[in-house]
């Protein structure tokens, strides 16, 4: 054996028990760790002869990188909708790393840690009082979850027109409806060879609003005159978390033929919520839906799940297969996620959101959906009050949309942002709403409370002040 291997082996209790103790340190202090750094490095192009062995190579770390390590997952990160990790998802996350399964199967001889999983999807589904008529799984976020249900979706539109997208690859004139999609819903359409130009803009409800108006979809339905397509709906636009109508869309949806997919990245676990829940009313009869974990579930990135109808499930098994494998055997009788979903190598991402599901329980992400909501307006009423800025758009949800006042200050506004992040106490990122510069904050972290709020907001004051 490789003596640094040796080495490691033999001291490894010493080299985690360092690994956790600066990781407790981190999270203890992850309130006053910046937001943001100007730290910059030489990178190094060649790799040393000698491994260093794990404790040295830990050192170095501390040395070299570890400067640039920003509090992303703390309470004043408010940008990319970014959410921190619970401390049992932590845990979870940590016995992922150490048992290191390929998450495939549910039975057999080999590894069945699928098995979590399954139980996994069926604690969200309860979680989004969602019906068990969904089939789920884990992805690495929003983007690979899009992509999934989408390709689900181009398979049966295929099928709609007489082909097998699959295997003869996409042809013919495929007709997709959003009104404000997602970049990682375009991307997705990019990569699976629809087109991200292709899609046909629905017009957005009067009276700043960002959801779909309802009756330029069905105008718009009509004019294809019975011809399938695919609708991307919002649950939660990424400015102002607004909603499509879902009861609309589903009325819409028995009398027409189309496959309606719901982007849920973050604005689902409105489901979570007794006070927001009605948001989500009717998004049961979606054919498929994009959940990210990685954001309001506060588990560690890379983790997100789609949720496919299971009536499409043969449609799925065409998408994915690998059918030039046949010691998998049939994939009905013989489950294995490989052939539900694009990644044939898959880490347990599971397991750290069945933690903190199990640690948290309904209630739990009741509070830390409620507790967002909360903050979101608490900053809102600050900003609504205040002379030097201006909402973009109502608090809906968890995300505060806005610019600084006055028009002449327009080609501030991004300037005033690069300083506001400089400070390393909060991250906002940069937008423009309705042809304003804008400036986005996004409340999914589990850790924020009012005297977060208070600090940011004397540091925006203090900004204007210097301006």
């Amino acid at each position: 054996m490789n003596k640094q291997l040796q080495d490691d082996l033999t001291k490894l209790a010493e080299l985690l028990d360092a690994v956790k103790l600066q990781g407790l340190e981190f999270l203890a202090q992850i309130g006053d760790r910046p937001t943001s750094t100007k730290s910059l490095i030489k990178e190094e192009e060649s790799l040393n002869e000698v491994g260093l062995g794990g404790t040295d190579t830990l050192q170095l770390f501390n040395e070299k990188f570890e400067s640039l390590i920003v509090g992303s997952s703390g309470p004043r990160y408010w940008g990319f909708v970014t959410g921190g990790s619970t401390p049992a998802s932590i845990a979870g996350d940590w016995l992922t790393s150490v048992y290191d399964q390929n998450t495939q199967t549910t039975k057999g001889q080999g590894d069945v840690s699928a098995t979590i999983e399954v139980e996994t999807i069926k604690l969200l589904l309860d979680l989004f009082n969602l019906p068990n008529d969904f089939f789920g799984g884990f992805v690495t976020g929003a983007t690979m979850s899009n992509f999934t249900c989408l390709a689900v979706a181009r398979q049966w539109i295929g099928k709609e027109m007489g082909k097998d997208f699959a295997k003869e690859g996409v042809s013919g004139d495929i007709k997709i409806l959003s009104a404000l999609p997602h970049s990682s819903a375009v991307k997705s359409l990019s990569m699976l060879g629809i087109g991200s130009n292709n899609i046909n803009k629905l017009k957005v409800m009067e009276g700043n609003r960002e959801s779909t108006d309802i009756e330029d979809l069905e105008r718009q339905i009509n004019e294809l005159n019975g011809q399938p397509f695919i609708l991307i709906s919002s649950g939660g636009t990424v400015n102002t978390v607004d909603f499509d109508d879902f009861e609309a869309i589903s009325k819409l949806k028995e009398k027409h033929n189309f496959w309606w997919h719901i982007d849920g990245a973050f604005g689902a676990f409105a489901a979570c919520s007794p006070k927001y829940k009605h948001l989500m009313k009717g998004w049961e009869n979606a054919d498929s839906i994009t959940v990210d974990c990685h954001k309001w579930l506060n588990v560690p990135y890379e983790s997100a799940v789609f949720l496919v109808k299971d009536q499409y499930k043969l449609l799925q098994v065409e998408t994915f297969q690998n059918s030039n494998a046949p010691y998998l055997g049939d994939p009905f009788d013989n489950f294995n996620y490989l052939n539900f979903l694009p990644e044939n190598s898959r880490r347990l991402k599971a397991l750290p959101t069945w933690f903190s599901l199990k640690a948290y329980g309904r209630k739990g992400y009741q509070e830390i959906v409620e507790n967002s909501v909360e903050m979101a307006q608490l900053l809102g009423g600050y900003i609504e009050a205040h002379k030097s800025f201006e909402l973009l758009a109502p608090v809906r949800l968890n995300n505060i949309c806005f610019t600084l006042a006055g028009d002449e200050n327009q080609d501030k506004v991004f300037d005033f942002l690069k300083g506001l992040n400089e400070t390393g106490k909060v991250f906002m990122t940069p937008t423009i709403y309705k042809g304003k510069n804008g400036i986005r904050a996004s409340f999914v972290n589990w850790r924020t409370n009012s005297k977060d709020i208070e600090l940011v907001f004397a540091e925006m004051n203090k900004l204007m002040q210097i301006e």
